[in-house]
């Protein structure tokens, strides 16, 4: 517990979240077909739709305003798709790696190939802002994405990203 790493901000006594707490093995998806933008966000409503209560138009919908108001296409080939959403009641992840790279209009103009989506219920506000900067710093780290990409199925590609908590 020592070893854990201290907040930063000092009014935070709620332990740093894991991506663990958000990722589950069945919102793990390898080699997935890509083709464009808005059929991966489409294929993400309906993927998390499949294993939540949440809805596929919703979801879809929903991270298609966000985008509408900036690319989350975070670079280095990776896109962190996120919103808030009403009827969520606790952070949901879903990570897809793509068969082939598609743009994404990211910040550093390459194509994407790994997305992270987070969504998080309406109100969170703070919790979304601490997830979203807990998986750009984990998906910064040059040798994890790279074992994300060589992971050769979604059971592996888990185990790589819930590894990268350092548990």
């Amino acid at each position: 517990m020592a070893a854990n790493k201290a907040s930063t901000t000092g009014k935070s006594k709620q332990r740093t979240m894991q991506i663990s707490q958000i990722l589950s093995p069945q919102l793990t998806f390898a080699a997935v077909q890509g083709g464009s933008k808005k059929r991966v966000l489409e294929l993400i409503g309906k993927l998390i739709a499949q294993h939540t209560h949440l809805d596929s138009d919703v979801v879809y919908e929903s991270l298609i305003a966000r985008e509408k108001l900036g690319s989350t296409g975070f670079g280095n080939g990776i896109a962190i798709p996120h919103c808030r959403l009403e009827q969520c009641t606790e952070a949901v992840g879903a990570l897809l790696q793509l068969d082939s790279r598609i743009d994404f209009d990211s910040l550093d103009g390459e194509p994407v190939d790994l997305i992270f989506v987070l969504l998080v219920p309406h109100e969170a506000t703070e919790q979304h802002l601490q997830i979203l900067k807990m998986l750009a710093e984990k998906l910064d780290q040059e040798e994890l994405r790279e074992a994300l990409r060589q992971a050769p199925d979604a059971q592996a590609l888990y185990r790589v990203m819930v590894g990268a908590n350092g548990d």
